[in-house]
């Protein structure tokens, strides 16, 4: 656990990142997006703040001072910079005032609804609300077991926490980590896993990573009710996104260090923010200028650099955000949105380009070009998409159907029929060229996942992985929901709330706008923020205590094996342990000094293959200068011996067991391991 003061020192550094980040972002915002006010606004600068988050570890961690002080000084230094560089331009950091934006109908600005329209709206503004709300809490009660427990979900312990906790560990980003050879899955972007880096670098622990799903599951809702904004069905866009944010298939975002809520985030940010900039009255629909398409490409980045699956639907979104500008302002449109979409994604690919000579290593050939990439098995389960079993009967019934069921609710017909026709309605919606490409995006999202090789994973005629895979689907199930009230017609949206609902821009007095909007009275709201802050910090110092007393303290989530050899990690410090498991987060201990290593052999294009021999186990043992091997498979399995090989070549003279339990071994190293004991292969 953290004592008083260091857990001080914590709450001070997230403040000061979070700070500056904002302050740079919310600078940056009011220079490109000057007409944006209210949520919009808030959107559009968390985005922007959190791209300055990342490039600053991305920029340190190219050069390994990924560190704790130094990234404090880069994130102050570039969000003062932004501050001082955005400023002249933009006037007053808040941008226009309510009053104009309202008098102009700016983009995101949308007036607010006044007389019996605002009236009529308030009834659905609550029932809108109390679904987000009942959403939230559902989220909240499925994140607190993992308050006792620790992030306990195998990709979480496959890769995401290794990759987080090696950047903490290393400072260095560009390297490539190497865990267990399943999928290239040390090629896969990293901004979520960058995110939570961040978070163990301000309490050397990971104590914000079980939270920090929690926040973008927020920012989702917040982007659902900007959808609807300026189409008045803020409050339809934002029930209809809490419910598909709360089917089955992502519930094991919770807790846990899954991605995919964060390029739901990014993408749903992207749209939301296209369709506040180009839709000012539904009467004219004024073309979007180089910087808010500079600003959506930069989230729709961000969600291609966060998870494979959304390189689709991000690329179709930057390349189509020229068509909504002029004919002879098309080539400048390209330059903004996709060179501020490589700023928020592209890093991880470079990466891939120089290591392997590839950005996508995973495709080898293009038609009758080879491409570099590893020459080894993707390993994992047996690859099949949804499209190579779309005519099989038997699969459909045993598993398709029966995983929909249970990944969507009962009410999969309904929420699929809802979210398709959402996303075609917005596809031919001729008036507005924003919401068209809103559709397409989503579209190319499902399109996305019904190619995908992993979206129905498994056994030939088995795939086991659909119900799981369904979380690949849901960037297209959010998305055309939270739009389907849009592309209703006007009679049948009901009464609207943050736009205008009869097709003209209201004007409000300037005196009502501020004070409807709060701007009138900021020091209540400042008073309320930081009574709130104060009882967060007071909260959460006995709640990170309780954490790292249980974390891992008594894991059953895995094997036997495994669960006890996590247990007997977290009390380990400083130690260097060599493994064969797939899981292997819980072995970096409690305060995730532990160094861990898959062991392997490194091949060429970034290739990485386990020993296939004892002696070239021992050799690479012996390389590595471990303290522990923890030797294990990743499951019993009745036809297969209780240990695996790797346990057998480790025994001898150098080697003591410490803990052994099918279908793990841990040893203490205390020397070399002699390659003469393997005896003949």
């Amino acid at each position: 656990m953290l004592d008083l003061p260091r857990y001080l020192v914590g709450v001070a550094d997230l403040l000061l990142l979070a700070g500056f980040a904002w302050l740079g972002g919310s600078a940056l915002r009011a220079r490109l997006l000057p007409d944006f006010r209210d949520a919009p606004a808030h959107l559009a600068t968390s985005v922007l703040a959190l791209a300055l988050l990342l490039l600053v570890a991305e920029l340190l961690g190219t050069f390994g001072v990924f560190e704790s002080l130094p990234y404090l000084l880069g994130v102050g230094l570039a969000g003062l910079l932004c501050r001082v560089i955005a400023s002249p331009a933009g006037g007053a950091v808040g941008g226009t005032a309510p009053e104009e934006a309202s008098a102009t109908g700016g983009g995101g600005g949308s007036p607010v609804a006044t007389g019996p329209a605002g009236r009529s709206a308030l009834v659905p503004s609550l029932v809108g609300l109390a679904v987000a709300g009942a959403a939230l809490v559902k989220f909240g009660i499925e994140l607190k077991p993992h308050l006792s427990v620790g992030m306990t979900g195998f990709d979480s312990t496959w890769y995401h926490g290794p990759f987080a906790a090696g950047f903490f560990q290393s400072g260095d980003t560009w390297e490539l980590h190497y865990i267990a050879p399943q999928f290239l899955a040390w090629l896969y972007p990293a901004n979520s896993e960058a995110f939570h880096g961040i978070g163990m670098g301000v309490f050397d622990r990971d104590l914000l990573s079980p939270l920090l799903n929690f926040g973008w599951f927020a920012g989702c809702l917040l982007a659902c009710w900007c959808i609807g904004r300026p189409y008045g069905v803020a409050h339809w866009s934002l029930a209809l996104g809490a419910i598909a944010l709360s089917v089955p298939a992502m519930a094991d975002q919770a807790g846990e260090a899954r991605n995919d809520i964060v390029g739901i985030f990014f993408l749903l940010a992207a749209a939301a923010i296209v369709l506040n900039a180009g839709v000012r009255t539904y009467a004219r629909i004024p073309q979007l200028s180089a910087n808010s398409i500079a600003v959506v490409g930069l989230a729709a980045g961000l969600a291609a650099g966060t998870k494979l699956n959304f390189l689709l639907p991000a690329a179709v979104l930057v390349l189509g955000l020229p068509i909504l500008v002029g004919k002879g302002e098309r080539g400048r449109a390209y330059a903004a949105s996709v060179g501020a979409a490589f700023f928020g994604g592209g890093y991880w690919y470079l990466r891939n380009l120089v290591h392997t000579g590839n950005p996508l290593p995973w495709i080898d050939s293009i038609g009758p070009v080879s491409l570099p990439a590893p020459d080894q098995a993707l390993g994992g389960r047996d690859a099949h998409s949804v499209l190579g079993y779309l005519t099989d009967g038997a699969v459909w019934s045993d598993w398709f159907l029966p995983g929909l069921h249970d990944g969507l609710w009962f009410l999969w017909p309904l929420l699929l029929l809802a979210a398709i026709g959402g996303l075609l309605l917005a596809l031919i919606r001729g008036a507005d060229p924003a919401l068209r490409l809103a559709g397409a995006v989503g579209l190319a999202a499902a399109l996305a996942w019904f190619v995908a090789p992993t979206s129905a994973s498994g056994p030939d005629g088995m795939p086991r992985g659909f119900e799981s895979g369904l979380r690949y689907l849901m960037p297209a199930l959010v998305l055309g929901l939270a739009l389907l009230p849009a592309t209703l017609p006007v009679p049948l949206r009901g009464a609207g709330i943050g736009g205008p609902s009869n097709g003209r821009i209201l004007k409000v007095p300037g005196s009502s706008a501020r004070h409807l909007s709060g701007r009138g009275t900021p020091y209540p709201r400042l008073a309320a923020w930081a009574l709130l802050g104060v009882l967060a910090v007071a909260l959460g110092y006995p709640l990170q205590r309780h954490y790292l007393d249980h974390r891992y303290a008594d894991p059953s989530f895995t094997t036997p094996g495994l669960n006890a050899a996590f247990a007997w990690a977290r009390d380990v410090s400083d130690a260097r342990i060599a493994t064969t498991s797939t899981r292997q987060y819980p072995l970096f201990g409690t305060d995730l000094s532990n160094e861990v290593e898959f062991v392997g052999v490194e091949r060429p294009h970034g290739g990485f293959v386990a020993p296939s021999t004892c002696r070239s186990w021992r050799r690479l043992l012996n390389a590595g200068d471990y303290d522990y091997v923890v030797a294990s498979r990743d499951r019993l399995e009745p036809a297969k011996p209780p240990y695996p090989d790797t346990a057998r070549w480790t025994e001898g003279n150098g080697a003591t067991v410490i803990l052994r339990e099918p279908p793990t071994v841990v040893f203490r190293i205390s020397g070399p391991l002699a390659p003469s004991g393997c005896g003949p292969e």
